[in-house]
């Protein structure tokens, strides 16, 4: 799938731990955009957070927690990211949901951005964008 020129990012808010059918809820929901042939997903893993509950979940090796807070991220045209919920809504228990409207894909070249392998050291090349 392509990235639509204009289209929505949702970003699903769960916890490391969440689970469904024996697999973390992150990879399902990572692998069911890729079956429905959503634009894109990524998943951020968060260094603490504290959710409904008001449970505070950290990295800190102090306080390790098996539960740090997991955004999922996707990408789609918004009638693409309607009929996801849909089946999301029928998988997740409890998260929060964000959902970014009217956004805009920006395609560019990055090589013209980069160094030339001869120039490395050369930083009056650089070009800022």
């Amino acid at each position: 799938m392509i990235l639509p020129e204009e289209g929505q990012l949702l970003r699903i808010f769960i916890g490391e731990s969440d689970r469904y059918k024996g697999q973390p809820l992150y990879e399902w929901l990572v692998n069911e955009a890729k079956r429905t042939g959503l634009a894109g997903a990524t998943v951020l893993r968060g260094l603490a957070g504290f959710g409904a509950k008001s449970r505070i979940h950290t990295s800190n090796i102090l306080r390790l927690s098996l539960d740090l807070p997991i955004i999922v991220e996707i990408v789609d045209r918004p009638e693409r990211i309607d009929e996801f919920l849909k089946v999301v809504d029928d998988v997740v228990e409890e998260a929060a949901l964000e959902l970014q409207a009217e956004l805009e894909a920006i395609r560019k070249k990055l090589s013209k951005y980069l160094f030339s392998a001869r120039s490395t050291y050369n930083y009056s090349n650089l070009k800022y964008f």
